[in-house]
């Protein structure tokens, strides 16, 4: 999807904010995505500016190759369960810091490093704040491959119109090897927390793009500067 130049200068400022909450001596969950990847960048500058962190996890394959071209220390969950921060970006986010996310495709890894990290923050531009999650952007579903069929069946069943993603003609795959059903409800997603439960009830179901309680803040750009949303208690 083309952005347009005030979309990227918004997710560049959220990133540079978000980089000041990184501190010296700090694990930290580096997240997927374009708005990630400023985040990357803002974050190796801080590195060669002085600041020394023990490690950084990559939500995806991508997000590795990125931040350790940069110079960024990379570690990973065996060898640090435990996070201090974990900064990501999303697709949708609603008032309550609700989220979708799972447009670049690393909706699990990001997801298991968000739950591993003691604060969770998110980086988005203003165009990402909504008033209800799943009327403009569909919620990415991963599965097992060998369950396609049946889980769209009850995917649909749930509501959903449902859409294999592709990648340059290909299934697209994730990084663990799944594959995601992209499901759109026309009329958005009313009860978020009842959806997430009903979808990962379903047997082939890896995990849904809903990301909920997860987020201590969103650092959303605007052209008028960063907003900083706190979820409340």
């Amino acid at each position: 999807m083309q952005q347009s130049p005030e979309q990227l200068r918004e997710k560049q400022i959220a990133a540079e904010e978000a980089v000041k909450y990184i501190e010296n001596g700090m694990v930290i969950g580096i997240g997927t995505g374009t708005t990630a990847a400023y985040l990357i960048r803002a974050l190796a500058q801080r590195l060669r500016e002085g600041l020394n962190i023990v490690g950084a996890v990559p939500t995806s394959e991508a997000t590795a190759q990125l931040a350790g071209g940069l110079g960024i220390p990379l570690t990973n969950l065996d060898t640090h369960p435990r996070l201090d921060l974990a900064i990501d970006g999303a697709d949708e986010i609603d008032s309550a810091l609700h989220l979708i996310k799972g447009g670049g495709g690393a909706l699990l890894r990001e997801k298991i490093v968000a739950a591993a990290s003691r604060r969770f923050i998110i980086i988005a531009d203003s165009s990402k704040m909504v008033r209800q999650l799943g009327l403009k952007f569909p919620l990415p579903v991963e599965i097992i491959p060998f369950a396609r069929t049946p889980v769209q069946l009850q995917l649909e069943a749930l509501g959903a119109q449902v859409q294999l993603r592709q990648r340059d003609g290909q299934v697209f795959r994730t990084d663990s090897g799944n594959i995601i059903l992209d499901c759109l409800f026309p009329n958005g997603i009313s009860d978020p927390q009842m959806l997430h439960t009903s979808i990962k009830s379903i047997t082939g179901v890896v995990e849904s793009g809903l990301f909920l309680n997860m987020a201590e803040r969103a650092i959303i750009g605007s052209r008028n500067g960063v907003q900083v949303l706190v979820s409340r208690p």
